[in-house]
């Protein structure tokens, strides 16, 4: 599920501590880099709030 990235959602993920990236999914594999399920991790891995305007949730994420 894709979403813009705007200024209240940055202050509602710092605020409520959201995590949705590849690390803090249970599904990752830190020693690979990579998805469990086999999923690409780009759109989903170390995502930076400040620089992007838009968030790609990944479907499968399960919190770790």
């Amino acid at each position: 599920m894709k979403t813009r990235i705007t200024p209240a959602f940055r202050e509602e993920a710092e605020r409520f501590r959201l995590v949705f990236t590849c690390e803090n999914c249970a599904h990752f594999d830190p020693e690979s880099a990579g998805c469990g399920n086999g999923y690409p991790t780009e759109p989903h891995h170390r995502v930076d709030l400040v620089t992007r305007s838009e968030l790609e949730f990944c479907k499968t994420f399960e919190l770790a």
